[in-house]
């Protein structure tokens, strides 16, 4: 097949979508199908493909989003049409490729990797939090099939009108994350010793991220585990503020590859309260590197935890259940097997078999367009 991925992000940008489209892209190619990739041109990523001009997201001025392009579009599809087109991220930039598709009668599948509409209450704009999702339900409605993460997402998007969702789960390389890349002298440069708790945290040092939680999470911890330390592995809008406030804790910076897997076998607890994501593949990278998550009961956690068993989880915004479970992980006299049946859960989570269903379904996806129905979602869910 020819397929086209339309995103405004793409590695090396650190976030879940990135590492999830790459990983897409470079399974795709693998079983034999050809790969063009549009997104802005200020990501510095290697690939070949359109580039396409950005502008900074008002609030947000780290977070660049493409220009709509659809007449742009247009001609090169026209010249080069692919079979099936993947638009990965609602900005204006994918609105117009969905538009594009639909004109040309192209087969195109969307992609629910973010959740918009609860970030803008995050940032103190609840009155949009209503139009961010009729306008993502409008866009999301426009293309043949909308991949979605996780079961519970699906739920959620089908009571506020969404169809033709499909099921698209995460997958982790668990040869990139492993216990075995624990590091007692990167624990020794935050202070720790060999007997001391760290818990971590990875991702965005932002508003959405529930980072107040955390802060709390760490003090809970600091107060019954003398030498435990926190580390903030990340960066975002409130990073410095956070600094200020709480210079006990370190502060890494964003990580890649052999340096990120480092810090997360280098810890013992990863601590994620998180109520914003559509599935948190950091989960998966600390369950993968031996650690015992703490998360809310939901998306990948809900997929993948085992309460007391391969890690702990809270319901769903229950702050004081969450620090609850936070306690009971690091009190935890089987701690250790804790952290490896994690590490065991992990590995039964393959991107291969994420990759043939991603291609599996957009070949259905094909078909559909060309008259033949689309089978029913429990018929392709892995």
């Amino acid at each position: 097949m020819k397929i086209t991925f339309v995103t405004d992000t793409y590695l090396p940008q650190a976030n879940g979508v990135a590492t999830t489209l790459s990983r897409l892209v470079e399974g795709l190619r693998e079983r034999g199908n050809e790969v063009d990739l549009i997104r802005p041109s200020f990501l510095a990523c290697e690939e070949e493909g359109l580039r396409v001009p950005s502008v900074a997201l008002p609030g947000y001025p780290e977070v660049r989003v493409g220009l709509p392009i659809g007449l742009v579009l247009q001609y090169r599809w026209m010249r080069h049409r692919p079979d099936a087109i993947y638009v990965a991220t609602e900005t204006p930039l994918g609105a117009s490729a969905v538009n594009a598709a639909r004109i040309l009668g192209i087969p195109v599948a969307t992609g629910f990797h973010t959740n918009f509409q609860d970030y803008v209450a995050h940032y103190r704009m609840p009155l949009l939090e209503r139009a961010t999702m009729g306008y993502l339900r409008r866009l999301h409605n426009r293309s043949d099939a909308t991949f979605v993460p996780s079961y519970d997402m699906i739920q959620r998007l089908q009571g506020q009108g969404f169809d033709k969702l499909r099921i698209l789960p995460k997958g982790v390389d668990t040869k990139a994350y492993r216990p075995a890349f624990r590091d007692e002298n990167l624990r020794k440069s935050w202070g720790a010793t060999e007997d001391s708790l760290v818990a971590l945290y990875v991702g965005r040092i932002a508003a959405e991220k529930n980072l107040p939680l955390i802060v709390k999470s760490f003090q809970a911890l600091a107060e019954r585990h003398p030498g435990f330390r926190g580390v903030f592995v990340g960066s975002g809008p409130k990073l410095k503020e956070l600094q200020a406030e709480h210079p006990e804790f370190s502060y890494p910076g964003v990580l890649f590859g052999e340096e990120l897997a480092r810090h997360y076998a280098s810890a013992d607890l990863f601590v994620f309260p998180s109520m914003t994501e559509t599935f948190g593949n950091v989960t998966l990278e600390a369950m993968a590197s031996g650690l015992a998550v703490i998360a809310y009961d939901y998306a990948a956690a809900r997929q993948h935890i085992i309460d007391g068993i391969n890690g702990y989880t809270a319901p769903f915004g229950n702050e004081q259940a969450y620090l609850d479970s936070v306690i009971r992980a690091a009190d935890a006299p089987d701690l250790g097997e804790i952290r490896e049946y994690a590490r065991a859960s992990a590995r039964k989570v393959r991107w291969r078999k994420v990759i043939k269903l991603f291609e599996k379904s957009l070949k259905e996806i094909i078909n559909q367009k060309d008259g033949r129905p689309l089978p029913e979602l429990a018929s392709i869910a892995p």
